[in-house]
């Protein structure tokens, strides 16, 4: 697959997945459709089940997020009376709109016109200074890997595969902003303790394998 193609998002069901690979065909835009067995996170842990992840270019998320939200605004009157957005409070109609990246694009039409009909509309200028302040806020780094750097350090002597593992993560790994941009997802010193836990684990790891074939096979 092109290295340029990238994780657009990611869904348990597979209906929702078609949903979306419908509309990008709809629109000539080019993406690959996956299915994971497992997933691993940022918090080193396996997702059970299977995942269906839509890749697209980096270039086509803003268009991509435009078709959403015209698709959502085409079907916000269908909204069931029982559809759960509309008990929430304004604060809570507010905090989807300003996190739109955790919602879909329904919600967040849904939600901007229940705010609009409760006096609280939110004009297409403050939405754009919106959508800005998020992404700024999605760039700065998760909180300090403390824990994992130091698990890093403990198998990184011991010789582990684990090691290179946390140690590669630490320091690669990206994420995807809503924009399309990709940014690193720790911290400036978290990379640095990743390439040293990476480094570390792989110099132990060779150390470890060419002792043990010194001592298992005769004249090595």
């Amino acid at each position: 697959m092109d290295p340029e193609f990238i994780t657009y998002q990611k869904f348990n069901d597979v209906a929702l997945a078609n949903d979306l690979v419908e509309l990008l065909d709809a629109n000539n835009i080019t993406y690959f459709l996956e299915e994971e067995a497992q997933s691993f996170n940022p918090a080193f842990s396996y997702t059970e089940g299977k995942e269906y992840v839509v890749k697209v270019r980096p270039e086509d998320f803003d268009q991509i997020n435009d078709l959403l939200k015209q698709d959502a605004d085409e079907n916000i009157g269908e909204v069931e009376a029982d559809y759960y957005l509309l008990n929430f409070t304004n604060a809570e109609l507010m905090e989807v709109v300003t996190k739109a990246d955790e919602w879909s694009g329904f919600d967040v039409q849904l939600a901007r016109k229940l705010l609009a009909e409760r006096g609280n509309a939110i004009s297409d200028k403050e939405i754009e200074a919106i959508e800005e302040k998020r992404i700024e806020e999605l760039k700065e780094p998760d909180a300090r890997q403390t824990t994992w750097i130091i698990i890093g350090y403990l198998v990184s002597f011991l010789g582990g595969v684990f090691g290179v593992f946390i140690g590669w993560h630490l320091k690669n790994h990206k994420k995807t902003l809503p924009n399309g941009e990709r940014v690193f997802e720790y911290s400036e010193q978290d990379r640095w303790h990743g390439t040293i836990i990476f480094y570390l684990s792989v110099v132990i790891l060779v150390l470890s394998v060419i002792y043990r074939l010194k001592t298992e096979i005769p004249g090595f």
